[in-house]
C-alpha cells in the first residue's frame, strides 16, 4: 500500500511541477546590476538614478557604419528608421541622429521600456533595422545595454529544452551501458525528473513571491544539480537493492536491506552538500546568495526521491527491472572478491600501495600547477556569449567610430547641497585621461547623448533631482574594456578625494564591483566551506584523521581539475574566467566530491568492522568502484550538458567541474584515498574504537 502510495504521490508531484517548466523564464533576471550588494558604489547610483530617468528604462544603441562616407540617401533612410523606432511599443523615445566626426558612421538611442518582454521589444527594433533601406553598403547593428540583455536572454532561451534533453539522454545512454538492462535507466531518470519538477515548483513559487531572485545561470545550474544529485543517489541505493536481490529471495526483505544500507552515506552526502551549498548565503553577490537555497532545495528533493520514489519503484518491479540481468541468489550477478576489474585494482592497491599514492598525488600535483595560468579577474560582457552576438558586433562598429562609451556613460552622483564638491568633481573629471565627453542629458533627462567637442566640461550641464546631482561622462573605451575599469576606478579615486560621499556607477562600475565582491567571496566562503564540510565528515566517520585525509584529496583533485581546466581554456583561446567560477567550482567539487567520499568510507567503515582495517579498506574499493565511477560519469556528463548553452561562464563551469569530478572519480576515489588508508593503517580512524582494533575483523558492525 505504502509503494503504491509514494508513487501517486510523486506522480502527482510531477504533474504540477512539470507545467512551472516553461513559466520558470517569467521570473528569471539576467540583471548584473539587481544581484550587487546594496553597499556596492554601483548599487547606490543604480537605485538614485530612477529618480533622474524611468526606473524600468534601459537603452540601446542603433549603429550604422560603411567603410567610407555614409550616402546622403543611407543618412535620409536612417532619419526615417528613428522615426519608425520610436512607434515600436515598448520604446519610450529615441535620441536625434548623431553622425561621428569622421563621417563614415551614425548612431542614435532607443530607450526601452525593461518593464515587459525586453528581449522581444529589442527583436523588434533589430527587425526594423534590418528591414530598413539603408543601401548593401550600410552595416547596422543594434547594441548598447538592451542588446547586450536581449543576446544573454537568448542565450538562455535553451535551458528549458535543449540543456534537458542532453543531460537526460546522455545519462540514459550512460544507465543503460552500466545496466544493460533497458527498463531500470527509466526507472532511474523518472525518478531524477520528478525531484527536478518539485524542486522547480518549490523555486517558482518562491520567486515569484520575491523570496527568491532567480538568474538564467542559477536555472540552469539547479537542472543539472537535481538530474546529477538524484541520479547518483539512485544508482548508490539501485547497487545495494542489486546486492540485496543477489541474497535474498523477497523483495521486501531486499528493499529493506538496501534502505538499511543507503539511507545514511545518501542522507549524509545529501546533507553535506547542502550545508556547503548554504556557505553561499555569506556571499555579498546576491546572485551567489541565491543560488546556495535554490541548488539546495533541489539537492532535498534529490534526497526525497532517491530514498521514496526510487525504492518504491523497484519494490513494485522486482527483479523485472534488471531484466535480462536480473540478480537471484542462486545467480547474484556480481563478481567474487577479487575478480574483475575492481578486484584488479584493489590487488594493485594492495601489493604497490607506497608507489600508487605517491605516483597519484605526482599526477594530481602536475595538473595543479596550471593554476598558475589561471585569469579569473572578470571577462569582458561582450564575451559573455559565446559564438554569434549583434550586441557584440554593434560594440565593435561603435567603438571605430565613436568614444566606445557613447550611449553607456559612467554616472557621478553627488549631494546638490555642497556645489562647490560637484563643481571640483567636474573638474577633476577633466583630468581624468580615457574621458571623453561629459554628456549633457537630453531635454527629458533619459537620454544619454554623446556630445562632440573638443573642450566639453566648461558646457557640462548636470541634472540635479530631489537634491541629488547627476553627471554622466562617455568613456574613450568600450564599457567592458579593462581600459574603461582602469578609467573608472580612476575616476572614483579622484571624485572620492574631493568627497567620499559622491558614488561613481555605470555598466563599467558595476563590472568592477561584481568582479571585486567574487573575490572577496572566494577568499571568505572558500575556507568556511571547508571548516563545516570538515565538522560533517567528523561527525559522520566519527575520526579526525579519515576527515581530514578526505578533505585534502578532494582540494587536491579540486586544483587538479582547475588547473587542467586553465590550460584547456586557454587552448580554447579563452583564458579569461568570470572571477565566480573558481568559487562555484570548488563548492560543487568539494561538496559533491564528499558525497563520493562519504560513499566510499561509509562502506569501508562497515568492512572494517568485520573483516579489520586491511582487507576492509580493500573489500570496500571493490563493492564500491563500480557505483562510484559510473555516479562521476553520470555527474560529468551533466555537467558537461551545460556547455551547450553558449555562455561562457557556464562552458567554463562545464568544463572545470565535468574533469573534476572524472579525476576525482577515477584516481582520487579509487587509488589514492584506499592507497594512503593503507599506508596509515588502523589510525586512519584515529579516535574512534576502529583505530585501537585488531587488523582483524570481529565480525561485528561497527
Amino acid at each position: 500500500m505504502l509503494p503504491a502510495v509514494l508513487i501517486l504521490g510523486w506522480f502527482a508531484a510531477a504533474g504540477f511541477g512539470g507545467p512551472t517548466f516553461g513559466s520558470l523564464s517569467t521570473v528569471v533576471s539576467n540583471d548584473q546590476s539587481s544581484f550587487l550588494p546594496s553597499s556596492a558604489e554601483s548599487t547606490t547610483v543604480q537605485e538614485a538614478l530612477a529618480e533622474f530617468v524611468g526606473a524600468d528604462e534601459i537603452p540601446a544603441i542603433v549603429i550604422a557604419a560603411t567603410d567610407g562616407d555614409i550616402p546622403a540617401d543611407a543618412l535620409e533612410g536612417l532619419e526615417q528608421l528613428q522615426q519608425s523606432v520610436t512607434d515600436i511599443d515598448g520604446v519610450v523615445e529615441a535620441s536625434p541622429l548623431i553622425p561621428s566626426e569622421d563621417g563614415q558612421a551614425a548612431q542614435f538611442v532607443a530607450v526601452l521600456d525593461s518593464s515587459g518582454e525586453l528581449a522581444d521589444i529589442v527583436e523588434e527594433v533589430r527587425g526594423a533595422v534590418a528591414d530598413a533601406d539603408l543601401g548593401d553598403e550600410v552595416q547596422t547593428a543594434v547594441t548598447g545595454p538592451a542588446g547586450f540583455t536581449a543576446d544573454i536572454s537568448a542565450a538562455f532561451g535553451g535551458i528549458d529544452g535543449i540543456l534537458l534533453l542532453v543531460a537526460l539522454g546522455a545519462v540514459f545512454v550512460i544507465l543503460v551501458i552500466v545496466y544493460r538492462s533497458p527498463l531500470l535507466p527509466l526507472l532511474v531518470l523518472f525518478t531524477s525528473v520528478s525531484a527536478l519538477c518539485l524542486a522547480i515548483l518549490i523555486v517558482f513559487q518562491l520567486a515569484k513571491a520575491e523570496v527568491l531572485t532567480l538568474s538564467g545561470q542559477t536555472q540552469g545550474i539547479l537542472f543539472i544539480l537535481v538530474v546529477g544529485a538524484a541520479t547518483d543517489y539512485g544508482l548508490l541505493y539501485t547497487a545495494r537493492f542489486r546486492e540485496a536481490l543477489g541474497e535474498v529471495d523477497s523483495r521486501w526483505e531486499a528493499t529493506v536491506r538496501a534502505l538499511k544500507g543507503s539511507v545514511e552515506p545518501i542522507v549524509a552526502s545529501g546533507g553535506t552538500v547542502i550545508a556547503g551549498l548554504l556557505c553561499l548565503l555569506l556571499s555579498d553577490l546576491v546572485s551567489n546568495q541565491q543560488l546556495g537555497p535554490v541548488a539546495a532545495i533541489g539537492i532535498a528533493t534529490s534526497i526525497v526521491a532517491g530514498l521514496t520514489l526510487l525504492p518504491a519503484l523497484l519494490l513494485a518491479f522486482g527483479r523485472v527491472a534488471f531484466w535480462p540481468f536480473a540478480p537471484t541468489p542462486e545467480r547474484p550477478r556480481t563478481k567474487p572478491d577479487g575478480k574483475g576489474l575492481w578486484g584488479g585494482v584493489s590487488k594493485l592497491v594492495e601489493r604497490r600501495t607506497r608507489t600508487v599514492w605517491i605516483a597519484t598525488a605526482l599526477v594530481l600535483g602536475i595538473g595543479a600547477v596550471g593554476v598558475t595560468q589561471l585569469q579569473a579577474e572578470g571577462v569582458p560582457s561582450s564575451d559573455f556569449v559565446v559564438g554569434e552576438s549583434q550586441a557584440r558586433d554593434g560594440q565593435a562598429l561603435l567603438s571605430a567610430h565613436f568614444p566606445g562609451g557613447s550611449g553607456t556613460p559612467t554616472q557621478v552622483l553627488a549631494a546638490e547641497a555642497d556645489l562647490d564638491e560637484v563643481a571640483d568633481a567636474l573638474a577633476a573629471l577633466e583630468g581624468v585621461e580615457g574621458v571623453a565627453v561629459v554628456s549633457e542629458d537630453s531635454p527629458s533627462g533619459s537620454i544619454p547623448l554623446p556630445v562632440e567637442a573638443a573642450s566639453p566640461f566648461a558646457e557640462a550641464s548636470p541634472t540635479v533631482v530631489d537634491g541629488q546631482v547627476l553627471v554622466q561622462a562617455t568613456l574613450v573605451a568600450a564599457p567592458d574594456s579593462d581600459e574603461a575599469q582602469t578609467v573608472v576606478r580612476e575616476i572614483r579615486e579622484v571624485v572620492h578625494a574631493i568627497s567620499p560621499d559622491i558614488a561613481v556607477g555605470g555598466t563599467t562600475a558595476t563590472a568592477i564591483d561584481t568582479n571585486d565582491a567574487s573575490a572577496h567571496d572566494r577568499a571568505l566562503i572558500i575556507p568556511i566551506v571547508l571548516l563545516v564540510i570538515s565538522l560533517i565528515l567528523m561527525l559522520l566517520l566519527r575520526s579526525i584523521v579519515a576527515a581530514l585525509l578526505l578533505l585534502a584529496t578532494t582540494v587536491l583533485s579540486y586544483y587538479t581539475a582547475l588547473g587542467v581546466g586553465a590550460v584547456i581554456l586557454g587552448l580554447m583561446g579563452i583564458p579569461a574566467m568570470d572571477p565566480a567560477v573558481p568559487l562555484f567550482a570548488f563548492v560543487f567539487l568539494v561538496a559533491l566530491g564528499v558525497d563520493y567520499n562519504i560513499f566510499l568510507m561509509t562502506r569501508v567503515r562497515e568492512e572494517v568492522g568485520l573483516r579489520g582495517h586491511r582487507e576492509g579498506v580493500l573489500r570496500g574499493l571493490r563493492v564500491t568502484g563500480g557505483v562510484i565511477t559510473s555516479a562521476g560519469v553520470v555527474l560529468a556528463a551533466t555537467f558537461a550538458a551545460l556547455s551547450v548553452i553558449p555562455v561562457l561562464f557556464l562552458l567554463q563551469l562545464a568544463i572545470i567541474v565535468a574533469l573534476g569530478v572524472l579525476i576525482d572519480t577515477t584516481l582520487v576515489r579509487s587509488l589514492l584515498v584506499p592507497a594512503l588508508a593503507l599506508e596509515i593503517g588502523p589510525k586512519t580512524w584515529w579516535p574512534s574504537k576502529l583505530a585501537r582494533a585488531p587488523r582483524q575483523g570481529s565480525g561485528k558492525r561497527p
